[in-house]
């Protein structure tokens, strides 16, 4: 294999090559950035079988849609290669990314859209089945299982809420508790007037049959039918290589994992930092997290103008300072003339 070549620095090193990297990376190429994407090609959603929701690019294989965001990114200058980050550190210029093979390259931003993990209970053939019949948001994979025989393993207080929301999709609906706190009463009302019947016990294994999930396993023996598990993953945010910044991932409101906070336009507590996508918005879909790339890459460059508007403006004082001094006067009194 042939290592891909790399400058020495870019304006901006985009870490993560999914949605939001590949959307930022494109609206920087677009503002005649220098800008590398370095993507470990892990991506959150490669286990399903397409994006949904995404206006224009429904049921597009995830691989595909990336791939095209590549080809897009390098048509404007901007480079994409496969790597991870390893850490990255302050600079006078800004930042040097080291990645894990011991290339290192410059940057005067950066963007982290490195996306998270998803945590799933230790179940056995739990984890084998994420993304085909095991799922978790019913706006990304709900039509896929409509009218089946969904299962929704009871893992936090955000259960019910998960549960009720798959009812909208099927009628044949379980909630298993298994290690969910138990129900309110005002819960259990919810569920019973929507026709929700709730199991009592912990999950031991999911039945498989034909390479299909056929039904849910209770530690006493009891296998009750289920076409479709969805549970809610503990979802924590890949920002290990930003430790050397001093930039760590915090507990999101929501109690359903860690992130990077940042304010609205995506920058980060660190300057120089902007984050967007799934590291940030946990919640966030393909077209949200490829929206919020954008936003932020807009951000970023923005402030490396004005950044670089101070520095001209320093050089015009400090080069022909009289002469500078003079023109600048005859432009005012020009403006004053014309009734500016």
């Amino acid at each position: 294999m042939v290592t891909e070549q790399l400058k020495n620095s870019y304006d901006v090193v985009v870490v993560g090559g999914g949605a939001a990297g590949l959307s930022g990376a494109l609206m920087l190429g677009r503002a005649r950035r220098s800008v590398l994407v370095i993507d470990a090609g892990a991506p959150r959603n490669a286990p399903a079988s397409g994006v949904h929701g995404l206006l224009g690019r429904e049921g597009m294989a995830p691989g595909e849609l990336l791939e095209r965001g590549r080809a897009e990114v390098r048509g404007y200058g901007g480079h994409v290669v496969t790597g991870e980050v390893d850490a990255v550190s302050r600079t006078d210029g800004g930042f040097a990314v080291t990645l894990a093979d011991g290339r290192t390259v410059g940057a005067r931003r950066l963007l982290v859209t490195t996306g998270l993990v998803d945590e799933l209970p230790e179940i056995p053939g739990l984890r084998d089945r994420w993304g085909r019949d095991v799922l978790h948001c019913p706006y990304c994979h709900g039509w896929e299982v409509r009218d089946q025989a969904i299962g929704v393993l009871g893992t936090g207080p955000m259960s019910v809420h998960q549960t009720l929301l798959f009812r909208q999709w099927s009628d044949d609906i379980t909630l298993f508790l298994h290690t969910m706190p138990s129900p309110t009463k005002d819960e259990f009302e919810q569920l019973a007037a929507r026709g929700i019947t709730v199991v009592k016990g912990e999950v031991a294994a999911l039945e498989i049959t034909d390479d299909r999930l056929t039904g849910v396993r209770l530690s006493d023996g009891t296998m009750v039918r289920r076409e479709a598990v969805a549970v809610m993953s503990r979802m924590v945010a890949r920002t290990d290589f930003l430790a050397g910044l001093g930039l760590r991932p915090e507990q999101h409101m929501s109690g359903l994992g860690e992130h990077i906070p940042s304010d609205p336009t995506g920058r980060a507590e660190i300057p120089g930092v902007w984050v967007a996508g799934n590291v940030t918005d946990l919640s966030a879909q393909v077209g949200g997290a490829a929206a919020a790339g954008a936003f932020a890459a807009a951000q970023i460059n923005a402030d490396l103008v004005t950044e670089e508007t101070r520095r001209a403006v320093d050089a015009y004082r400090n080069t022909f300072s009289a002469e500078n001094e003079a023109r600048v006067s005859e432009l005012i009194s020009a403006d004053r003339r014309h009734g500016m």
